[in-house]
């Protein structure tokens, strides 16, 4: 029984302790769910509070920012005006000029609309007359006057037409031949330097008509052949054997740079071809320039020749002078004499005629009026000293004329 006892007490002494510590326990947990609450409002509040703090700030100082901001911004504006200002002006005059360059661009390009339709209709014109020349050059006496008319222009151009230096149609019998060149230049000193235009240009307008390219390539080298062998034929006729004082060589004159081009292309040796065969190729720009040269060669010559005329004028007009300086002296002479003679009349007269006038009045003879005095010449004739002038030799042609 006591042992019942014992452990009922046990029992309930467990039973009292673990009834207090849950007790205990529910306490604690009250007083921490109080204490959380607590903390919670108090941590609500405060950060309640300090939101508002932080909004109030915040407002504040958002506002300054924007008051700020708004006067930086004007302050920045009315920089930006100011410097904007000038480019202001500078664009507003630039469209002014861009408004006149365009109504200028208008008037321009009207204006070359109507030359471009001038140019394609002078072009198609160019091209209807080109066509007529071409058929025109077809026949070989239009193409011979043609090329003499070119060649004739070329000396015109050179200045040598004026000066009459050329010859034209000159005609020769050679070995029973009869060779007649173009033009004969004629040089200072006697020598000359024919000039033939006769060069073929049947087979260039050929190729002018071509439609088709292998045709016009075949055409064109037909035509540096052609000049070939007139280089040849020309050469063969040897006008420097048959004109006197003539260099050996005779000039080919093609009347067209695009004759003359044309063949250099096909056969690039033709000017080679033309010097080893005595025959000289030229254009109206190479002729030209021989013309001018020989021109220049004319007018050193008349230069010259004015220079001996000169010469020749003052070698007479020295002695012309010289004939009057003689006659000069013989004044001169003329002159001495006259002096000493009057000198010595004016010295008779004071000694043998002036003491008996004076002694008429010692005697009462009263003259009607006083004897002028009379003075001897003191100055001389001058004489040519000239160290060039001769001296005037008593007796001399000079006293003759």
């Amino acid at each position: 029984m006591v042992l019942i006892a014992f452990v009922t007490g046990l029992l309930l002494g467990a039973a009292g302790a673990w009834l207090a510590l849950r007790w205990r326990i529910a306490v604690l947990a009250d007083a921490r769910e109080a204490f959380g609450d607590a903390m919670r409002a108090l941590a609500a509040d405060a950060l309640a509070s300090n939101n508002e703090s932080f909004l109030t700030l915040a407002r504040s100082q958002l506002e300054q920012l924007q008051q700020k901001t708004t006067h930086d911004l004007d302050q920045r504006r009315q920089a930006v005006e100011h410097l904007v200002a000038p480019i202001k002006e500078s664009l507003q005059k630039v469209d002014g000029k861009l408004r006149e360059i365009e109504v200028a661009r208008q008037g321009a390009y009207s204006e070359l609309k109507e030359q471009v339709r001038q140019l394609t209709t002078t072009q198609k014109e160019l091209r209807d007359e080109t066509g007529n020349l071409v058929t025109a050059l077809r026949s070989p006496v239009v193409r011979g006057r043609w090329g003499e008319m070119q060649l004739r222009r070329v000396v015109e151009m050179a200045g040598m037409l004026a000066h009459c230096d050329f010859v034209e149609q000159t005609s020769i019998n050679a070995d029973g031949a009869r060779l007649r060149p173009d033009v004969v230049v004629r040089l200072p000193g006697g020598k000359q330097v024919v000039v033939d235009a006769k060069a073929p240009l049947q087979a260039y307008l050929d190729a002018l008509e071509a439609r088709d390219e292998d045709v016009r390539r075949a055409r064109l080298a037909d035509h540096a052949r052609q000049i070939r062998e007139h280089i040849a034929k020309l050469s063969a006729k040897s006008y420097w054997s048959q004109f006197e004082q003539t260099p050996e060589f005779v000039v080919l004159f093609i009347p067209g740079e695009t004759f003359f081009s044309a063949a250099l292309e096909q056969d690039p040796a033709l000017i080679e071809e033309g010097v080893n065969q005595q025959v000289i190729l030229a254009t109206p720009t190479t002729l030209i320039a021989l013309l001018r040269a020989v021109a220049y060669g004319w007018n050193q010559e008349k230069v010259a020749e004015s220079a001996r005329a000169v010469s020749e004028l003052g070698r007479d007009l020295y002695k012309r002078l010289a004939t009057l300086t003689e006659h000069f002296s013989k004044v001169g002479r003329g002159l001495e004499s006259a002096v000493r003679a009057y000198n010595d009349s004016v010295g008779s007269f004071e000694r043998s005629v002036l003491p008996g006038a004076r002694k008429l009045k010692d005697h009462g003879v009263s003259p009607p009026s006083e004897l002028a005095e009379l003075k001897e010449i003191e100055i001389a004739a001058r004489s040519v000293k000239a160290p060039d002038v001769p001296a005037v030799v008593p007796g001399s042609t000079a006293d003759a004329a």
